[in-house]
């Protein structure tokens, strides 16, 4: 038989050592349809050596929503003044909802950004030409950013998938939202439009982790 003693010791050690996360607030980024762009395509739309030009600087460090716009067309329709995000990426990337893909006629599957195999296809058309996306079209799974420090305070991890919960009248609880941990993110949680509406949130609201 165990010591009574040594049970409690070890059960005090396995506490601290993983405190419940707390009620610490979360601010809420709605991120409505929007696309980045390769430098190759930012020429295809805007013209040889053309350079994106900031309009206004965005939460996260050194992303900024720039001054151009696009935009899109799918085989049922088109939605224009489509907000471009700078800087350029390697590879371009168009990030909608799923009402969007209703009016464009695009399937796009729900992925992590970056994650485009076998993603959706659409046109961007911009003042000076037209780049085909192909596999690069998808509906952002929403997620958490955060620094190293805000995931040791909430005891979470980069790639983990945690519970938020909202407030208010149309209160819920988003499951599947990712974590994500960099040096250089700031605490923000992202959703697109149709999730936003759904709970009637918007940017700048905060949520917490549902446990």
């Amino acid at each position: 038989m165990f010591k009574a003693s040594l049970l409690e010791k070890v059960r005090h050690n396995l506490t601290q050592a993983q405190p419940l996360p707390p009620e610490m607030a979360i601010p809420v980024g709605v991120s409505n349809r929007h696309v980045h762009l390769s430098q190759p395509d930012i020429e295809a739309l805007f013209g040889p050596g053309y350079q994106l030009t900031p309009l206004k600087e965005l939460r996260q460090p050194g992303q900024f929503a720039a001054k151009e716009c696009v935009t899109i067309v799918g085989p049922k329709g088109a939605i224009g003044k489509v907000r471009v995000l700078g800087p350029a990426r390697d590879v371009s990337q168009l990030e909608i909802s799923k009402a969007d893909c209703f009016t464009l006629g695009v399937k796009a599957p729900v992925r992590e950004s970056g994650q485009l195999q076998a993603s959706g296809d659409a046109m961007l058309a911009g003042p000076a030409g037209y780049v085909a996306l192909r596999s690069q079209v998808i509906c952002a799974q929403r997620h958490i950013h955060m620094s190293p420090l805000d995931a040791a305070r909430l005891g979470v991890s980069n790639g983990q998938a945690v519970r938020v919960k909202t407030a208010g009248l149309r209160a819920l609880v988003f499951d599947q939202v990712v974590v994500r941990v960099k040096d250089s993110f700031a605490l923000e949680l992202h959703i697109d439009t149709d999730e936003a509406n759904a709970a009637g949130l918007a940017s700048g609201d905060s949520v917490t982790l549902a446990g």
